[in-house]
């Protein structure tokens, strides 16, 4: 396998983006649950995501990109390819910047994705997720509008940001008294579990990252068996929407392969009990995606006894159908 051309981000690169992230994005809290420690017999907390700008982690690592662009670039505007996490992500950071953003997005990504999108400022253009190439149409909209492109997780800056998920969670712990055994987060592209790897391992060496994944989507879990970049076999076929690239991203899979743990997945009917687990015993509203950590934890495919874990529910935009049937038991 042929090493990243790009730069492959370190923890003092979170550590910088912690800086340009403060006062900006929500510093979630890290929630002890005494229910989930009793049910597991170890301790557990929750890092809810959900309760970021936007929904999910990724106004963290849209952000982190969209600040640097100089000053003299941002008129030209920004252009990603998202389901909707990181769509929203990067709509909210270019508001706030005061830049135009495109997004492309499946037409298939759930209405309120698309809806809240839009409401953020940004122009949606639409694809089909099966014959058309998200990226290849994003490439040709940056060019003609000499708009710069900001990858949903491949990317060294948009990693670090994501990133400060694990350096909350290692200060956090730390004003406990608490060390770190296990981390779990959910993975799409890998860039989240990139991040939060860099920043875990620099502060508790011996903490376990573990990437969770859908059980039909597990391409991380081939990928670090083989030592290559493996592809999932479908563009489509899970409602964790939020976590269907097509194989690890480049750099991410550079860091993930030396840093994680190993992976655990999930099927659609165990996140959907998980989904409705969060709303039911913790209080939370979590979509798909955001769940596929917390449901391996429930199935017992974490090492939680007698460890200190952190469970990151990475995002909460979950459209009403879809959360209804969760809880219907579907």
């Amino acid at each position: 396998m042929n090493a990243p051309t790009r730069p492959i981000p370190t923890a003092a690169d979170v550590d910088a983006a912690a800086e340009r992230l403060k006062g900006v994005a929500v510093r979630t809290p890290l929630v002890y649950s005494p229910i989930l420690s009793e049910r597991t017999g170890g301790r557990i907390f929750i890092k809810p995501e959900t309760l970021q700008r936007t929904g999910s982690f990724k106004f963290r690592g849209a952000y982190n990109r969209a600040v640097q662009i100089p000053e003299s670039q941002r008129a030209a505007g920004v252009v990603a390819c998202s389901s909707g996490n990181h769509a929203q992500g990067l709509a909210a950071a270019a508001k706030l910047l005061g830049m135009p953003a495109v997004i492309v997005m499946p037409h298939d990504a759930p209405a309120l994705k698309r809806d809240r999108t839009k409401a953020l400022g940004a122009e949606v253009v639409g694809y089909d997720r099966v014959t058309e190439d998200r990226e290849a149409i994003a490439a040709a909209i940056a060019a003609e509008r000499g708009a710069i492109f900001v990858p949903p997780y491949d990317d060294p800056d948009v990693i670090a940001g994501q990133g400060t998920v694990g350096r909350e969670i290692c200060e956090d712990l730390a004003a406990l008294g608490l060390s770190l055994d296990v981390v779990a987060a959910n993975a799409s592209g890998g860039g989240l579990m990139a991040g939060i790897s860099l920043a875990v391992r620099a502060r508790f060496p011996d903490a376990l990252p573990i990437t969770a994944e859908p059980a039909a989507f597990d391409d991380h879990a081939r990928s670090y068996k083989s030592g290559n970049r493996e592809r999932n076999p479908a563009p489509s076929g899970s409602f964790c929407d939020a976590l269907l690239a097509a194989t690890p991203g480049e750099i991410t899979f550079a860091v993930n392969k030396t840093l994680t743990g190993g992976a655990v997945s999930a099927t659609d009917e165990e996140v959907a009990r998980a989904v409705a687990y969060a709303f039911l015993e913790l209080k939370l509203v979590v979509e798909p995606g955001g769940a596929v950590a917390l449901a391996a934890l429930l199935e017992g495919r974490i090492p939680a006894k007698d460890k200190t874990v952190a469970i990151v529910l990475s995002g909460g935009n979950v459209d009403p159908a879809t959360f209804s049937a969760c809880l219907s038991g579907i």
